[in-house]
């Protein structure tokens, strides 16, 4: 017989253990009580709209610090508006769709789907509050466009089992190890996205592993190798996967793994694994994300995976891979002579061969550079770092009270629509006739240009005046030729087959940016003056949607840096090759091409502003330009036709790729006196801490 005093801890045990929150249901009902909006409580708490709902409807629950803040809230409200009758206990879950199986088994068959269509829930869902399996769909998936993945992209695994997916899907995983959690991936949950393209392949899932997930799976919660960035291959995991007979790539299992086993006709079998405990999303391109409760990342990866590509590592790697996915290389051609269909080129694509650069457009340790000697100079086409001397400044310009920085967005994005690029190997030619529409590199004497010390020459990225014969991509000399000088090529490396391989690219990312920016309020019907007010608050609307935006950014630029990444290690050797130029992607041409015309798009309109409005650049760092202005408002000395709509060719306010955007303001005191440091004003406009960050 139980003692008084046993039961009495029992009982206090038990009521230690009651929920420090109202059931979801009384959340929204006091919310709704007090007039505030879901959008509204989210600014409150510093989070987004979709975890509030998932609060209201059960789907999750705050974490520390955020849960005591949210507690006080509620019970504020519920001491103002109290409940007219409150139920004896929680309502029951309502399920979305009728007679979901205990453990999930996959994509229903169409004649289960015909027979058992989706219901509309007749009240808000909550999470059942007992302790057994939950049901594996909690709330079903948003209409797939391909019935084979059901439930989306990606999912963010929680160390409860929870698999959180798009659209405030949350899935049960059962998996205890990683191999299980393979196999439940590619077997039962409904996971992965289809090609981007006719000919390419089918998008891996995606699972994000939250740091208990990992644990619970057996990994480590710090990756140990900070310089290898990979688990050592006598890890247990690892043993685990491979007597699986999985397989692991070549960078093994790191932040971003993939584990796969050979296809089967058809059917790829592969699972990407991000584990946020180990950095797999790198705060400058997804800030903030690896802090957001598993619900809020698993939303801001799949817009990302809608509106871009399910992440495949890093943006730039993402980036790089969005342009393979958009133009895959092969293509199924029938063999004339058999009649079968084989696999062959598909034109329009970079093939599947990596290719050696022209001797000026590689860098001096490429083996096909290194072993043929050459001593011919290199192509130096990257983004601009000017700044104006002191002494070219006016006094008038020095009386001006502010300094202004305007930023293009997403220049190198805005530089490759329309972008013609070699397709095929290099070939020399001696004395060439000069042609803009063939790319290439040309050995050029742009020295005799002769342009307004004011401005940055276009020509080289210091913005300094060339001193004799140089290589330079074809938009670089199309423009000397475009401000009326003769060029005579000494020689040059052409292409004969050429293409806009970048422009499915370029469209895809455009529209993701722009309606990225739409989400967050920032729209193309807005005036200028609406414009800039919009972004001054758009990153407060949305955190999550102001990460996919950020990230959508850095997939531009990386995506475009990755075309030339350089070899790594402390023990490579001049002359090696080495993993990156292995590539078909691996293409410095292309590269210097988008950067060369981004180049030469900031001049040109530096050269127009010059010409509408008198006013020349303090400085330039690639698609940013810092002007001497009346106000702290570019709506001052921006050129406007006396309609007011903005006169083409200068710089233009807008949300659109290669229109601009405030970047920030300081006082021309402040500009001034970073120039006689001899720091770039627009590297540090933004704020006042130009030494501490000269270094980046």
């Amino acid at each position: 017989m139980a003692s008084e005093e046993e039961l009495f801890a029992n009982i206090d045990a038990l009521l230690e253990e009651e929920p420090q929150l109202p059931p979801p249901a009384e959340r929204a009902r006091l919310r709704e009580a007090a007039g505030i909006t879901q959008a509204r409580l989210a600014q409150a708490l510093k989070t987004s709209v979709q975890t509030v709902k998932n609060y209201e409807n059960g789907r999750s629950e705050p974490k520390s610090p955020r849960l005591e803040a949210y507690q006080r809230l509620l019970k504020g409200w519920a001491a103002k508006y109290p409940a007219h009758a409150v139920p004896a206990a929680p309502a029951p879950a309502v399920a979305l769709r009728p007679e979901v199986p205990e453990t999930f088994s996959g994509p229903a068959a169409p004649e289960q789907a015909a027979a058992a269509p989706v219901q509309a829930p007749a009240a808000p869902v909550a999470r059942p509050a007992t302790s057994s399996r939950r049901l594996a769909a909690k709330k079903a998936a948003a209409p797939a466009v391909d019935p084979r993945f059901p439930h989306g992209p990606l999912a963010v695994l929680d160390g409860d089992g929870s698999a959180y997916g798009i659209n405030g899907l949350v899935l049960d995983c059962p998996a205890t190890t990683v191999v299980e959690l393979v196999e439940w991936t590619l077997r039962e949950s409904g996971l992965g996205a289809p090609k981007l393209h006719r000919h390419g392949k089918d998008q891996d899932p995606l699972i994000v592993l939250t740091a208990a997930a990992a644990v619970k799976l057996g990994l480590p919660e710090r990756l140990e190798d900070r310089r290898g960035l990979r688990l050592p291959e006598d890890h247990p995991v690892i043993k685990q996967v491979l007597k699986a007979k999985w397989q692991l790539t070549q960078r093994g299992f790191g932040p971003w793994a993939r584990i796969y086993r050979k296809a089967q006709g058809r059917d790829r079998q592969c699972v990407q694994l991000a584990v946020l405990p180990w950095d797999a999303l790198d705060s400058r391109a997804w800030p903030g994300v690896a802090e957001m409760e598993p619900a809020d990342v698993a939303r801001v990866l799949g817009v990302y995976a809608q509106r871009v590509i399910t992440p495949r590592g890093s943006t730039a790697v993402s980036g790089l891979e969005l342009m393979t996915a958009l133009r895959p290389p092969t293509r199924p051609v029938r063999d004339e002579e058999t009649g079968n269909w084989v696999s062959g080129h598909n034109p329009g694509s970079l093939g599947t061969e990596p290719m050696d650069p022209a001797p000026p457009e590689g860098q001096p340790e490429h083996p096909a550079v290194y072993h043929s000697g050459w001593k011919g100079g290199f192509l130096h086409e990257e983004a601009y770092q000017w700044v104006r001397p002191v002494s070219l400044l006016t006094d008038e310009e020095c009386t001006l009270p502010y300094a202004v920085g305007l930023d293009l967005n997403t220049a190198f994005l805005a530089a490759a629509a329309r972008l013609v690029v070699g397709l095929s190997a290099p070939e020399h030619f001696h004395a060439p006739k000069f042609n803009p529409k063939i790319p290439g590199s040309w050995l050029v004497d742009l020295s005799h240009v002769e342009l307004d010390p004011r401005l940055p020459s276009p020509f080289t990225p210091t913005g300094e005046r060339p001193t004799g014969p140089a290589w330079y991509q074809t938009h670089t000399v199309a423009y000397a030729q475009e401000l009326g000088y003769n060029v005579q090529p000494i020689e040059a490396y052409l292409r004969r087959e050429t293409g806009a391989y970048l422009d499915p690219w370029h469209d895809r990312l455009k529209t993701a940016y722009v309606d990225t920016l739409a989400d967050l309020g920032v729209t193309k019907d807005l005036s200028d003056a609406e414009f800039l007010a919009a972004m001054e608050r758009h990153k407060d609307v949305d955190p999550a949607m102001a990460a996919v935006l950020a990230a959508i950014k850095a997939t531009v630029k990386g995506g475009i840096g990755k075309l030339f990444e350089n070899p790594q290690g402390k023990g490579y050797k001049d002359g090696d090759p080495w993993p990156a130029m292995m590539r078909p992607t691996w293409r410095p041409d292309i590269r210097a091409a988008v950067i060369s015309k981004a180049r030469v798009n900031m001049h040109r309109k530096m050269l127009k502003m010059a010409e509408f409005t008198g006013l020349y650049p303090l400085a330039v760092l690639s698609d940013c330009v810092v002007y001497p202005a009346p106000s702290a408002s570019p709506l001052d000395f921006l050129p406007y036709a006396e309609s007011g709509k903005p006169i083409p060719g200068a710089f233009r306010l807008g949300p659109t790729p290669g229109l601009a955007k405030l970047e920030g303001v300081q006082t021309m005191l402040w500009a001034v006196d970073l120039i006689e440091q001899g720091l770039n004003p627009a590297r540090h406009i933004k704020g006042g801490d130009a030494v501490m960050d000269e270094g980046e």
